[in-house]
């Protein structure tokens, strides 16, 4: 009998020991499992809050004066240097003008003859044409008078018998005749040109108008002066240089009124406005910042390489001559400073089907908190509703587990 309970007490054994070996697997596992994640935290703190957007553009005068030569021709002379300061008035360069001025002296040619033939049309004629015509009216009366009193004369000489009447037909036909004549002569000094002559003559000196003052600009334009007091930051032709019509002479401009064009994203547009202040930094002068504020926004989006932006230009405030024109910097546009909310880093938001939450440190363990978010920046977010200050945020685990809620953790220090 002993031998049998002994044969039936091993199998026992050995469930029991099984069990007993699960038991220990299981809570090791979970010992394992909820083994304490180093985590990074943060607090939530009032401060204020500044939301901004930044791209690039490219510095330019606000008012320049772009001078291109007028025809081909040979600098003549140069009286300024790149980077000097002028008046307005002054002298800056002068091309080599014969062929310009040539054709102005055939312009103007032309212009006085189109006057005069404009003041012939309105007034009927030249000066002697009219009196030509004055000539030919009196005459044309004299032969009317005549005519008038040879007929009274023979109407007289008919009545008493000594004239016949095919006579005094002839006369009263003579009469007619010297009479249309007379008529014909008043229409044609009164009205001798139509309206069309009238026009076409208008249109004659308009063109003669024009083309004389475009010759009179291309004179002036060989001979340049400065429009306003300013500096000659760019000169891009030399003394005895020879230069193709509408090339590049040179370019003036105040430069204590500099602007930025620059090129915001289409979907950062929305939030801009004119009058926001603005920073500049140029990465050739690092640790410097100029100011200004938005002068324009866009009209419309244009396509610059594979980006759809908007020009915005904005002034620089306190230009002092460093930050040079033409130069390639970077704007950042402040759209929004808040004081003193209650703000957390944007790494501790988290988001999901639309709604956000963090996660906040209570006793060693992470719990799912939803939060109402407001402003943000790149780096801060505005929390409205559901934290207060000083509560203990997870930012990330640095053995990059990822976070969930009631995972026991510890502040990697």
């Amino acid at each position: 009998m002993a031998k049998n309970t002994n044969g039936r007490a091993r199998p026992l054994l050995l469930w029991t020991l099984s069990a007993v070996l699960v038991v220990l697997v299981f809570f090791g596992v979970r010992r394992l499992t909820r083994e304490e994640l180093p985590l990074r935290v943060a607090e939530a703190s009032y401060q204020d809050l500044v939301t901004t957007d930044s791209t690039n553009g490219k510095v330019e005068p606000q008012a320049n004066f772009e001078a291109h030569a007028p025809a081909p021709a040979t600098v003549k002379m140069l009286y300024v240097r790149a980077g000097d300061k002028v008046k307005k008035n002054q002298m800056l360069l002068t091309l080599d003008d014969a062929d310009v001025l040539a054709h102005n002296a055939s312009a103007l040619a032309s212009l006085r003859s189109a006057e005069a033939s404009y003041q012939a049309t309105q007034q009927g004629g030249t000066q002697e044409e009219r009196a030509s015509m004055t000539g030919e009216l009196s005459k044309a009366r004299l032969d009317r008078d005549q005519a008038q009193r040879d007929l009274d004369a023979l109407k007289k000489l008919a009545a008493q018998g000594s004239a016949a009447p095919s006579e005094v037909a002839a006369a009263q036909q003579r009469l007619q005749v010297a009479e249309n004549s007379l008529t014909v002569l008043e229409q044609k000094k009164s009205a001798r040109y139509s309206s069309a002559d009238l026009a076409n003559a208008h249109a004659g000196l308009s063109g003669a108008q024009a083309a004389y003052a475009a010759t009179t600009a291309a004179v002036a334009h060989s001979n340049l002066r400065s429009p306003a007091d300013g500096t000659v930051y760019n000169l891009p032709v030399s003394q005895s240089e020879f230069v193709q019509q509408g090339q590049l002479l040179l370019e003036v401009a105040d430069l204590a009124k500099l602007q930025v064009r620059a090129y915001f994203d289409e979907p950062e547009l929305g939030a801009l406005r004119v009058s926001l202040p603005a920073t500049i930094v140029w990465d050739a002068l690092p640790g410097m910042t100029w100011h200004g504020h938005v002068l324009h926004i866009p009209s419309t989006v244009i396509t610059l390489g594979t980006r759809s932006v908007g020009e915005v230009l904005v002034s620089v405030d306190d230009a002092d001559g460093r930050l040079l024109a033409n130069t390639n910097v970077k704007v950042t546009v402040i759209e929004q400073k808040m004081e003193h909310v209650l703000t957390v880093p944007r790494e501790a938001l988290h988001s999901e089907n639309g709604k956000s939450y963090v996660y906040r440190l209570e006793k060693k363990v992470l719990r799912h908190v939803p939060v109402t978010v407001g402003a943000r920046n790149l780096t801060q977010v505005e929390i409205t509703k559901g934290l207060t200050e000083h509560d203990v945020l997870a930012l990330s685990t640095t053995n990059g587990e990822p976070l969930a809620e009631d995972v026991p953790v510890h502040v990697d220090r």
